[in-house]
C-alpha cells in the first residue's frame, strides 16, 4: 500500500497526461500561455500505462483520474484508457477536462472504458466565459457536457471556481442550471496554484460565502453529516434532494487528515500533495531499467514522507513552483 507516517492510505491516483491547455483561464496562466514541457520529457503511452499498472496491482490504487493541462489534447488518450480498463483489479477510471473536444470523443472514451467525467465550467454567460478563458468556446463546453451525459459517462460533474467581482454573482444560477440538466455541481475555492503567483487570500470567495448565497435561493441539507470520509467535497441535498451540490474548500476547510491521493505529473514525477514542493522522479527510474518492484519502492518512499497538511494556514506557506496546469488537478 501507499501509506504515510500519519496512517493515511493513498488509493486515488491523479495522472496528468499533458501540461498543455487550449484555454488561458485568468486564474491559471498568463494570456500568452506557458513554456510547455518538451516531448521527450513527457511519459510515453507505455510508460503511463506501466505506472498505472504498478499503482493498481502492486500499490493498492483503486481509482485513476486522468488530468492535464487538458487531457483531451493527449494523442492516444482512448488507447491509454482502454489499456488501464483491462487491468486486474480494474480501477475506476475518470477524466477531468475543460470539455472542449468532448462532444467528439465522449462516445469513444466510454467505449474504451472511461467511467465518468468532471467538466470545468465557471460561468453560464458566453461573454464572461470568453473574458475568463480568453477563448470564445463556451458553446463547445456545453456540447461536451451533453455528449458526456448521452454517452453514459455519469454522474457528469461540473467544477466551478468563483472569483470576486467576476462571477461571484452566479452560484444560484449555476446550481439551478445543473439541477435542471442532471449535472452534479461542485464549487471549488480558488487555490494558490496560478502560474502568475497572483493569488490573494482576501480576494478568494470562501465556502461560507458560497453557501450563504445558495441558501438564499435553495434549501440545503447536509447529505451525510459527519460521514464525509476522504471525499474532497462536502455535499448538501438541494431542496430535499435527490439533487446535490458540493463545495470543495481546500483553503478554509482543508481535508488533509483524510486525504487518499497521490499524483503523477506528465513528466513522470510523483507528488504526494497538490501543494508539495518536492517530487520523486519515476521517469528516470523507468528509463534506467528499474523493475516494477524498484519503482513501487520509490513510490512508497515518496508517500511515506507526506506532510500532515498542505500548510495553507501557515503564514510561511510558499506556493509550489509548478502551476496547476503542470501538476494536474
Amino acid at each position: 500500500m501507499l501509506i504515510d507516517t500519519h496512517g493515511r492510505i493513498a488509493t486515488d491516483l491523479r495522472v496528468s497526461l499533458t501540461d498543455r491547455c487550449n484555454l488561458r483561464c485568468t486564474y491559471c496562466m498568463p494570456e500568452e500561455g506557458l513554456a510547455w514541457l518538451a516531448r521527450p520529457r513527457l511519459l510515453t503511452d507505455d510508460e503511463v500505462v506501466r505506472l498505472v499498472r504498478i499503482a493498481v496491482t502492486d500499490l493498492g490504487v483503486t481509482q485513476v483520474r486522468f488530468t492535464g493541462g487538458e487531457p483531451l489534447l493527449r494523442p492516444g488518450l482512448a488507447g491509454i484508457v482502454a489499456r488501464c480498463a483491462e487491468l486486474t483489479p480494474r480501477p475506476e477510471l475518470s477524466l477531468t477536462t475543460n470539455g472542449i473536444g468532448l462532444a467528439r470523443t465522449a462516445g469513444a472514451l466510454r467505449e474504451a472504458g472511461l467511467d465518468r467525467v468532471n467538466v470545468s465550467l465557471d460561468t453560464l454567460r458566453p461573454d464572461r466565459f470568453k473574458a475568463l478563458t480568453r477563448r470564445d468556446r463556451h458553446r463547445e463546453v456545453l456540447a461536451g457536457l451533453t455528449a458526456a451525459r448521452e454517452a453514459g459517462l455519469e454522474p457528469v460533474k461540473v467544477n466551478s471556481v468563483l472569483m470576486r467581482e467576476i462571477n461571484d454573482d452566479e452560484p444560484a444560477e449555476l446550481l439551478a442550471w445543473a439541477v435542471r440538466h442532471g449535472y452534479h455541481l461542485r464549487f471549488i475555492e480558488q487555490m494558490p496554484l496560478d502560474a502568475q503567483h497572483g493569488w490573494q487570500r482576501e480576494q478568494m470567495v470562501t465556502a461560507a460565502e458560497i453557501l450563504r448565497k445558495l441558501a438564499a435561493c435553495f434549501s440545503l441539507t447536509p447529505e451525510r453529516r459527519g460521514q464525509r470520509g476522504s471525499a474532497p467535497a462536502e455535499r448538501w441535498l438541494v431542496d430535499g434532494g435527490p439533487a446535490t451540490v458540493g463545495v470543495i474548500a481546500s483553503v478554509t476547510r482543508p481535508f488533509c487528515r483524510a486525504c487518499d491521493r497521490t499524483r503523477l505529473t506528465a513528466d513522470g514525477q510523483v507528488r504526494n500533495c497538490l501543494f508539495a514542493r518536492e517530487e520523486t522522479d519515476l521517469r528516470t527510474a523507468l528509463r534506467s531499467g528499474a523493475s516494477d518492484k524498484e519503482v513501487a519502492a520509490l513510490w512508497r518512499a515518496a508517500t511515506l514522507g507526506k506532510k500532515a497538511g498542505s500548510g495553507l494556514d501557515d503564514p510561511s506557506f510558499l506556493q509550489p513552483p509548478r502551476p496547476m496546469s503542470a501538476i494536474g488537478g
